[in-house]
């Protein structure tokens, strides 16, 4: 069993910031990569960014610029810096954990969502 603990989220401003952690807990074995994802009403979810256990990162091409991850490798936590936010970013966050539960098997997993509102 794997749980996410996702936080950070809110209301804020266009233009400014915002930054989302999550933290991974439970029978992990290996994590080969986690992330954030999001999901706009009426829409599907969408990745946001992503980092593998070597520090490569991906991003959408939405957030690039904006938006950078970050990765606790002893404390098996992932943050989300998000800046110079636009309305368009209004979403439910989903944290992501890409992992090894055994030796052998893998599964993704996820938190439960943390809101993120851009508004005036």
């Amino acid at each position: 069993q794997v749980q996410l603990v996702e936080s950070g989220g809110g209301l804020v401003q266009p233009g400014g910031s915002l930054r989302l952690s999550c933290a991974a807990s439970g029978s992990i074995f290996h994590i080969v990569a986690m992330g954030w994802y999001r999901q706009a009403p009426g829409k599907q979810r969408e990745l946001v960014g992503t980092i593998t256990s070597g520090g490569s990162t991906n991003f959408a091409d939405s957030v690039k610029g904006r938006f950078t991850i970050s990765r606790d490798r002893a404390e098996n936590t992932v943050s989300l810096q998000m800046n110079s936010l636009k309305p368009e970013d209004t979403a439910v966050y989903y944290c992501n954990v890409r992992g090894y539960y055994s030796s052998r098997e893998w599964d993704d997993f996820w938190g439960q969502g943390t809101q993120v509102t851009v508004s005036s």
